[in-house]
């Protein structure tokens, strides 16, 4: 199964959870598969046109995700990664 890394800011909606093994044979399908085990991960990810937010970047096997890629293929034994950017001022 493909495993999903989260990193520490998402956290909060995984209860912590740091890697999550889901089924999906997309990027998109692995982050809905967190959302329906923990709800409000998925808006951390996507805006409301189900695109990555804008400080959201994407990794699978540590290849980064076009913008517009989240229907990129994953196989069963991928790792799909988060991370976030943080900006401040």
């Amino acid at each position: 199964m493909p495993q999903v890394k989260v990193p520490p800011p998402y956290r909060g909606p995984t209860q912590g959870e740091a890697v999550i093994e889901v089924q999906g044979g997309t990027v998109r399908e692995c982050i809905q598969a967190v959302e329906a085990r923990y709800p409000g991960f998925g808006e951390q990810v996507f805006d409301l046109e189900s695109n990555f937010h804008r400080f959201v970047k994407l990794f699978v096997n540590g290849h980064e995700v076009a913008r517009d890629g989240a229907d990129a293929p994953v196989g069963a034994g991928d790792e799909v990664e988060i991370l976030a950017a943080i900006a401040g001022g």
